[in-house]
């Protein structure tokens, strides 16, 4: 193991992989180092940026000292899908340098091994991946999660820096489980939170709420849109859920992570949450500095912004009423409804989406830190509702009436991702044949067995296709040959954080363990047996 970067991440389960230093052809290990981890069905081979090198072929070993190339990449970071090799293989590899004048230099060779994975260490991995858009690909300056990564390189608006709240909210659940499962040390864990919770105190607030996007290197607004150019309360919403949960993590420990935990404390005690009320029964989503209420958006539901009126009446500092929950989100009682799809009822009124449901991400984003098991009130059963909506959304993959290429038991889920013409909120009854990973990922915790049919497909079947070095890309359709190698901060949270979930329950336990949270939830009347 001599060699291994020290802040190289690699699984909690080391053991199983080869992580080996590779030698150059002469023989000196000093030279340079290729690291090579062996899964189920890909190899992963990272190496060192060359001076004058701008690009690097991959080749492997057939037998007898045969070398075939695999890729040719300007990346330092390679995933090769070996199903064409067969399963269970020991491999050696070596990667051959190009500088700018065409001229190779053989950097050094490595092994490694390939086994059958258990379904936990399927998880393990997959969880793995999708923490490490949170760690290592976060933006250097904030510590916060990037809007969107691609792979491709194609970014609109040159937006590479900017940060997104609600996306860096989602993947702290990530990032506690990364710290927790031995991805991260504590320390790196705290550096970490050290520097995204310093660039909030400093970042654009408005009345103590963040907007939608930062840059991430000047802290200040990222306009969403021209109207939406100051405080956007449900993405800070999110964002708070997930610090609420460092909080909880840290208030009992080093200096350092108490540290944290105060300064934690004090943001979500600025964040005015009774201004978002314009004095009326309801919370409202915008406030700008200019444009004030123009955009004029009150929250009500049913969709994905509950969580947003479960912090508000839990603030201890700008609390709301219970009437605002009552009046503006249940419309006072006009959220209930009763309808069936494929056998499964629903009780609340998903907006425009009434009769099957909207797109899944309204089960995954409120409830990376609110449990709704056994969460209830007179408007529903949340872990009900949630658990039928799954089970709707994926009835509807299955049926498949609109004959969309692949769709199946182990195809399935629909929700707002990247779409063939841009991006779209995919839905039952507004489907275009695109399949968005994070939907029957982060459903874990609703559908296990359903979701674990997808994961498999997935990773077995389409491979490098839908499959990263920050696990499974956005959106992906089969009959549109339509595979982009494109990661969004939204979707990328929610697998992580939900799947753990699933697994331990650690975002639900440090987040309901919050005393102000149990409050609130008592204010507005919630069950929680």
């Amino acid at each position: 193991m001599n060699g291994i970067r020290k802040n190289l991440l690699y699984p909690s389960f080391l053991l199983l992989l080869s992580i080996l230093w590779a030698c150059s052809p002469s023989g000196n290990q000093e030279s340079i180092s290729i690291l090579a981890f062996g899964y189920d069905r890909h190899v992963e081979l990272q190496w060192p940026k060359l001076e004058g090198v701008n690009s690097y072929e991959i080749w492997v070993n057939t037998g007898n000292n045969n070398f075939a190339k695999r890729a040719t990449v300007t990346d330092t970071v390679y995933l090769d899908f070996v199903n064409d090799l067969g399963k269970n293989l020991t491999l050696e590899y070596k990667v051959v340098g190009i500088n700018t004048e065409g001229s190779t230099e053989e950097l050094g060779t490595v092994q490694t091994t390939t086994r059958d994975f258990s379904d936990e260490e399927l998880l393990d991995m997959v969880q793995f991946y999708t923490f490490r858009y949170f760690y290592q690909g976060s933006e250097p300056n904030s510590g916060m999660a990037p809007e969107r990564i691609h792979i491709d390189g194609d970014y609109p608006q040159n937006d590479q820096r900017v940060v997104t709240t609600g996306g860096t909210g989602f993947g702290i659940f990530g990032l506690l489980a990364g710290i927790e499962r031995g991805w991260i040390t504590r320390q790196e864990g705290a550096d970490h939170f050290e520097k995204m919770v310093n660039f909030l105190e400093k970042a654009d607030r408005f009345h103590g709420v963040w907007p939608h996007w930062l840059e991430g290197d000047t802290g200040k607004v990222k306009p969403f849109s021209p109207n939406d150019n100051g405080g956007d309360l449900v993405e800070s919403a999110f964002l708070m859920q997930g610090l609420l949960a460092v909080r909880e993590y840290y208030k009992n420990g080093s200096e350092q992570e108490k540290m944290i935990a105060t300064k934690i404390d004090q943001l979500w005690k600025e964040m005015e949450w009774n201004w978002y009320t314009q004095g009326k029964d309801a919370l409202y989503w915008h406030w700008s500095p200019d444009k004030e209420w123009k955009m004029n958006f009150a929250l009500e539901g049913y969709n994905e912004c509950l969580i947003t009126y479960i912090l508000a009446a839990a603030s201890p500092t700008h609390t709301i009423s219970p009437e605002a929950y009552h009046k503006g989100w249940a419309r006072s009682g006009g959220i209930n409804t009763d309808v069936e799809a494929f056998g499964y009822s629903l009780k609340l009124k998903h907006n425009g989406s009434e009769a099957m449901g909207g797109p899944l991400f309204w089960a995954h984003y409120s409830y990376l830190g609110l449990n709704p098991k056994g969460l209830k009130d007179r408007y529903a059963d949340y872990w009900e509702e949630n658990r039928n909506h799954t089970l709707i959304n994926r009835a509807w993959c299955v049926e498949n009436k609109e004959g969309h290429k692949g769709y199946g038991e182990d195809l399935w889920g629909l929700t707002a991702s990247y779409s063939i013409n841009g991006y779209s909120a995919h839905r039952p009854g507004e489907d275009l044949g695109v399949i968005s990973p994070t939907a029957a990922l982060s459903s874990m915790p609703y559908t296990p067995e359903e979701s674990m049919k997808v994961l498999k497909n997935l990773y077995y079947n389409y491979g490098e296709k839908v499959f990263g070095r920050y696990g499974f890309y956005d959106a992906m359709s089969p009959e549109a040959n339509y595979y982009p190698k494109r990661y969004l901060a939204i979707d990328q949270g929610p697998i992580v954080g939900m799947m753990e979930n699933h697994r331990s329950g650690m975002g639900w336990n440090l987040f309901m363990g919050a005393p102000e949270i149990q409050a609130g939830l008592d204010k507005l009347g919630f069950d929680r047996k």
